[in-house]
């Protein structure tokens, strides 16, 4: 069977190429005769990979000296609650903003260890719009800010870096990262669950400033705690050792294709593709703000929904999968990260079309 154009949220799809390396070196990684998923995390081929993965991804978002890299479990949402965790032991006062779905759940978890100040909430547009630098409602004296830069399942994607001074700015990039270039100096913690363009589920990656580290508050269980985890190189505990050889592969594929500065040209012409399709078209919308649309995630919806299901349908009949829209929102959703070719998008525009021709 050929490989399918996959449009998954996340887990998402794997470049071809990652996926083949992987296989050739399934059974026998580099002669030692044993798999990556079988070698001891402390051994000194699994520290060879854990060491080349972090050396490519610093290389790819150029991240400065002064901050630490983390390789960890639990999913962007445990960072919900280890970001409260370890910046509040001296400031209880938390700023953040809610544009979406997953900015909301963080709020959620903030809330159980912080004073929470909404400094934006965009629900009453239902999630259509980010907003402006200057409708912020910062305090100003807070321990961080905390935002979502691109939110996956409205397709809200923030067009500018939001200014703090000197409060440090933490950021939810799981849906976005590496698909651009990005200044990490002005952030204090950026993280990301890596099944959407770094690799396989079951992988954190967490970005966080020196300064910001040893100041957990009382009670933070160790394994919560980034100073455990910087101190032992993500090593305190056995670390998603083969998600993290994957994200390795994913980080020295993206090096290859020219870094990200490339990848943001092939992004940015795939979204603007789609999106032309769609605005050009009485069949197909888009509910969000055309200044604040994703690159990555693209929803949108047919003019009849009683055609739903049939659209998806005749999509996966053709290679085209998992277009279904979030529950909460509906309507279609096609998730284009980095492994997504230009093939694959164009695919969709192409069945969008005819699509609409028969049922229009």
């Amino acid at each position: 069977m050929s490989r399918v154009f996959n449009f998954s949220a996340g887990p998402a799809a794997l470049p071809e190429a990652v996926l083949k390396r992987a296989g050739e070196e399934l059974l026998d990684w580099h002669g030692a005769g044993m798999s990556v998923m079988e070698m001891s995390h402390r051994g000194k081929e699994f520290m060879s990979i854990a060491a080349q993965a972090e050396a490519d991804l610093r290389e790819l978002l150029a991240v400065p000296d002064n901050y630490k890299v983390l390789f960890l479990q639990g999913g962007a949402s445990s960072q919900f609650g280890m970001v409260p965790m370890n910046l509040t032991r001296d400031n209880k006062k938390v700023d953040y903003l809610i544009t979406g779905s997953w900015s909301k759940k963080a709020v959620a978890e903030a809330k159980r260890y912080a004073e929470v100040n909404l400094a934006a909430d965009t629900s009453d547009s239902k999630f259509t719009i980010a907003p402006g630098q200057d409708e912020l409602k910062l305090s100003g004296d807070a321990a961080y800010v905390h935002y979502t830069p691109n939110e996956t399942i409205h397709g809200v994607e923030f067009p500018y870096v939001l200014e703090t001074g000197d409060v440090p700015l933490v950021a939810d990039f799981s849906s976005t990262i590496l698909s651009r270039p990005i200044d990490v100096s002005k952030y204090g913690i950026i993280y990301a669950g890596a099944q959407k363009n770094i690799g396989p589920a079951g992988l954190t990656i967490v970005i966080v400033r020196d300064d910001l580290i040893g100041n957990a508050s009382d009670g933070t269980p160790t394994m919560f705690n980034y100073a455990t985890h910087a101190k032992s190189g993500s090593m305190y505990n056995t670390p998603p050792t083969y998600s993290w050889y994957l994200a390795g592969l994913v980080f020295k594929w993206l090096k290859e294709k020219g870094g990200l500065s490339a990848m943001a040209e092939i992004n940015q012409r795939k979204a603007q593709a789609l999106y032309a399709a769609i605005d050009g078209s009485d069949f197909y919308a888009n509910p969000v703000d055309p200044s604040c649309r994703s690159w990555m995630n693209v929803p949108f919806t047919l003019a009849d929904a009683e055609l739903d299901t049939k659209f998806l349908e005749g999509a996966s009949a053709a290679g085209l999968k998992t277009l279904k829209g979030h529950r909460s929102v509906g309507g279609m959703r096609a998730s284009i990260y980095n492994a997504m070719s230009e093939e694959g998008v164009q695919a969709l525009i192409d069945y969008m079309a005819e699509f609409e021709r028969v049922n229009g």
